[in-house]
C-alpha cells in the first residue's frame, strides 16, 4: 500500500510531508498503556505505508525519546539515507515568564537530544498567557537559533489570528500553526484560514475526528456517559460536541456523513478528514496513532481516492448551520487553552 501523490505537501523548499501527519498525544498517558518495543515496531509500517511524518511534543511522555529511537533503528537496519525521509514535528510549551536566549536554547537542546538530530524539523511554540508578552523574546531567541542551524523552521500551536499576526509584524517568520479543526470545530474559517492564506502560513489540524468519535463506531449509539469516556481525546471532543449542539445533533451529523461515506465507498472518518485536509491554507491533518494499539492504516490511505462534492457539502452544511457558534462562545483558535 503507497500512498498517491497527492498525498504528499512540498511544505518548505526541503521538507516534502505526509499530509496525514501521525499524531503521538496518543503515547503520552491517559490513551491506554504503550509498550515501547512494539511502539517502535508499530512506526517502521506506518512509515512503510507512506505515512512519514510525525507531530510530537517535548510534553507527551516518551514522544521525543521514540522518535529518537526510531531513527537509530531505521539507521541500523536501513542505512543513513532512511532517516531523511522521515520529518519529526516537535512543540516546546514552557511555562510562561522571563526568558532568556540560555533558557531557550536549553530546553531546544533537550528535544534535539531526545529526537538524536542536529536540528529540529519543525519547532512548533506554544504560549500559556498572552497577557505575558515574553512569548515574543522566546521567539526571537528560537530565530535566532534557526539561524544557528539547531531549527530548521518555526511554527506555533493553538495561536489565535491576532498574536499570530502580531508575531508576523514582529518578523519572524512562521511557516505553521497547529489548530483544532473539524466539522465540529470550524472556527479557523471566520478569521484564521483567510490571514495563512495572505501570509503563506499553513494549518495543521488535530481533533479533525473528534477523537474517533466521528466514526461508525459511534453511529446511532446513545450519548457516551460517565466511564464510557475513558481515554483523554474522548474527554475533550465530548466537551466540544456539548458546547457545539450536543449529542443530538451530534448523531444527525453521523447518519448525514454515513450517507456520503457510503456514496464514495469509505468511512466516516475518510470524510470527516478529507473534508478538513480540503479546507484552504491547511497542509496536514494530524490523526492520533495509538502506537502498539490500534491502527488505521489502510482506512486513513482511502481519504486521498475520493473527493467531496458540491452536494455533500450542501449536506454537512446544512446540520452546521443547525449548530452553536463556536468562535462567540469559546472565541478564536486556541482560546479554549487560555481562560
Amino acid at each position: 500500500m503507497m500512498l498517491p501523490q497527492e498525498s504528499y505537501l512540498q511544505f518548505t523548499p526541503d521538507l516534502k510531508i505526509c499530509r496525514i501527519l501521525n499524531g503521538m498525544w496518543q503515547v503520552s498517558g491517559g490513551h491506554g498503556r504503550i509498550n515501547p518495543k512494539t511502539a517502535i515496531e508499530s512506526m517502521f509500517q506506518y512509515v512503510d505505508a507512506g505515512f512519514t511524518t510525525w507531530d510530537l511534543a517535548d510534553h507527551y511522555g516518551p514522544a521525543e525519546d521514540f522518535i529518537g529511537e526510531f531513527r537509530r533503528q531505521l539507521i541500523a537496519t536501513r542505512g543513513e539515507e532512511a532517516v531523511n525521509n522521515i520529518q519529526a514535528f516537535t512543540k516546546w510549551v514552557p511555562r510562561p515568564g522571563k526568558m532568556t536566549k540560555k533558557l531557550v536554547e536549553e530546553n531546544i537542546d533537550i528535544s534535539l537530544r531526545r529526537m538524536d538530530v542536529k536540528s529540529l524539523d519543525l519547532m512548533q511554540f506554544h504560549w500559556w498567557d498572552y497577557r505575558d508578552a515574553n512569548y515574543l523574546d522566546a521567539l526571537k531567541y528560537m530565530a535566532e537559533l534557526q539561524t544557528e542551524g539547531k531549527i530548521k523552521h518555526l511554527a506555533l500551536t493553538n495561536f489565535d489570528t491576532e498574536h499570530l499576526q502580531i508575531i508576523t509584524e514582529a518578523g519572524i517568520k512562521i511557516v505553521s500553526n497547529q489548530v483544532q479543526f473539524s466539522l465540529v470545530d470550524r472556527r479557523p474559517q471566520v478569521n484564521m484560514v483567510k490571514f495563512c492564506q495572505e501570509h503563506d502560513i499553513k494549518l495543521f489540524t488535530y481533533g479533525s475526528v473528534c477523537g474517533g468519535l466521528l466514526s461508525e463506531k459511534y453511529l446511532n449509539k446513545p450519548e457516551l456517559k460517565g466511564l464510557e469516556i475513558n481515554t483523554t481525546s474522548l474527554r475533550k471532543y465530548k466537551q466540544m460536541i456539548d458546547n457545539w449542539g450536543g449529542w443530538g445533533l451530534f448523531a444527525q451529523l453521523l447518519n448525514t456523513l454515513k450517507t456520503i461515506a457510503d456514496k464514495h465507498q469509505v468511512s466516516i472518518a475518510n470524510v470527516a478528514v478529507n473534508y478538513v485536509l480540503n479546507q484552504p491554507a491547511v497542509g496536514g491533518v494530524i490523526v492520533g496513532a495509538r502506537l502498539g494499539i490500534a491502527e488505521h492504516l489502510s482506512d486513513n490511505a482511502r481519504v486521498f481516492s475520493f473527493n467531496l462534492d458540491a452536494e455533500d457539502i450542501g449536506k454537512i452544511d446544512a446540520v452546521s448551520e443547525q449548530s452553536k457558534d463556536l468562535y462567540k462562545l469559546i472565541g478564536d483558535c486556541g482560546d479554549e487553552y487560555r481562560r
